[in-house]
């Protein structure tokens, strides 16, 4: 079949497998020129390793240090009719690639909250794998089915305490508007913090522990996103801050728990806002990536998730590198966006936003650009008028 890019909302509703795989193979070909880890990770678990940073963090251990990974992620394949999700073409492109490179890579599709899975995950490191030295705990999900407790627990995108009013932009449409939040209850930001906190982080860890398959000194970070002041009624000092706060909680126990085995080390790693499938659901937060994006490329700095993960791995993990962490124990590869000079101007760009002038003083373009490349399309060098068939399995 002919596939091509299908928006409602925030979403692409279609997906392009060979796209999909010039997409991962970007990513591939960035981590390969920019030469090997020393002293790197040598078996990789990466809870949520389907897309985005997860992903990113996949190819950056396999193609920067040879490491063998396991990806555990929750995605469609076509289906009656229906195409594959843009996860599930990326993680196929992913071991297909990896594979014919001579590289480990083993995936496990379905519910990484679930006791399940996680046996599942087990039994695969004992197999082949042995214990693991890095785990990333990547995951974004809209639900979580609590695996003690049987309860479904869904989180919420809203402010705390009072209803939040503030410009956003209809990234398909282009029309710059306001956007007025209610707040969460009580109910709904523990269930955000449920779902989106630390607890499963530390019962993987601890799954992990107690099979005897975590490495001495063995490292695991989860990442997080904190932003200008602009987006912090909703984020950060919203329920999804809540639950944020959450895993730093975690990672604090974890870190305490995993220095005693061998000096092992937990963190968080705050990253840069970037165009992603969790990001475009925000309000408000798409706006300030189309603002972000103009200033930051103007001035040299902007990153994509493979930058952001390469430049992670290589500076701050490995290669002999110490991490530098800030006042809270924090990671921080958001620095270049944080920079005094870069978030002046686009507070100064931003209350002069509109739909007229949107092209101009925001990279709406590039948002564009790089929210279709999430699903497979504008890829250089795919023929998008060429009939693929969209029923390809996981290897």
């Amino acid at each position: 079949m002919i596939i091509k890019p299908k928006v409602r909302g925030f979403v692409c509703v279609t997906a392009h497998p060979t796209g999909c795989a010039a997409h991962v193979q970007e990513q591939i070909d960035y981590v390969k020129a920019k030469g090997p880890l020393l002293h790197g990770p040598r078996n990789v678990l990466v809870v949520g390793s389907s897309t985005g940073y997860g992903l990113g963090s996949r190819i950056a251990a396999a193609y920067g240090s040879k490491a063998k990974t396991l990806g555990v992620f929750f995605e469609r394949p076509a289906e009656e009719g229906r195409l594959a999700t843009a996860g599930w073409y990326n993680t196929i492109a992913f071991t297909n690639a990896a594979r014919a490179d001579g590289l480990y890579a083993e995936n496990i599709n379905g519910d990484a909250f679930s006791d399940n899975i996680k046996q599942q995950a087990l039994a695969i490191i004992a197999r082949d794998m042995g214990p693991i030295d890095l785990v990333v705990y990547s995951l974004a999900s809209p639900r979580r089915t609590h695996p003690r407790t049987g309860v479904v627990h869904k989180s919420t995108l809203q402010p705390i305490g009072a209803s939040y009013t503030n410009k956003t932009v209809d990234t398909d449409k282009g029309v710059v508007s306001e956007v007025t939040i209610p707040p969460a209850d009580e109910t709904s930001v523990a269930d955000t913090i449920a779902v989106m906190g630390g607890e499963d982080w530390e019962m993987w860890m601890q799954a992990l522990a107690d099979a005897n398959l975590l490495a001495p000194g063995a490292t695991t970070m989860a990442y997080s996103y904190i932003g200008p002041s602009q987006t912090w009624a909703v984020y950060r000092d919203g329920a999804i801050g809540r639950a944020k706060l959450d895993l730093e909680r975690a990672a604090r126990a974890l870190n305490t728990k995993l220095a005693a085995h061998g000096g092992g080390r937990a963190f968080i790693s705050v990253n840069k806002a970037l165009v992603t499938q969790a990001s475009s659901a925000i309000p408000v937060v798409p706006l300030y990536i189309a603002i972000l994006y103009k200033v930051m490329k103007e001035a040299g700095l902007h990153e994509g998730c493979i930058e952001q993960m390469q430049r992670l791995f290589a500076t701050q993990l490995y290669n002999g590198s110490t991490p530098t962490f800030d006042s809270d124990g924090r990671v921080r590869v958001d620095d270049w966006e944080m920079r005094d000079d870069v978030q002046a101007k686009v507070a100064e760009i931003w209350p002069q936003v509109t739909t007229e002038n949107l092209p101009t003083l925001t990279d709406i373009a590039g948002y564009r650009t790089e929210f279709l490349k999430l699903f497979g399309f504008g890829l250089a060098g795919v023929d998008y008028d060429a009939d693929v068939d969209p029923n390809i399995q996981l290897p």
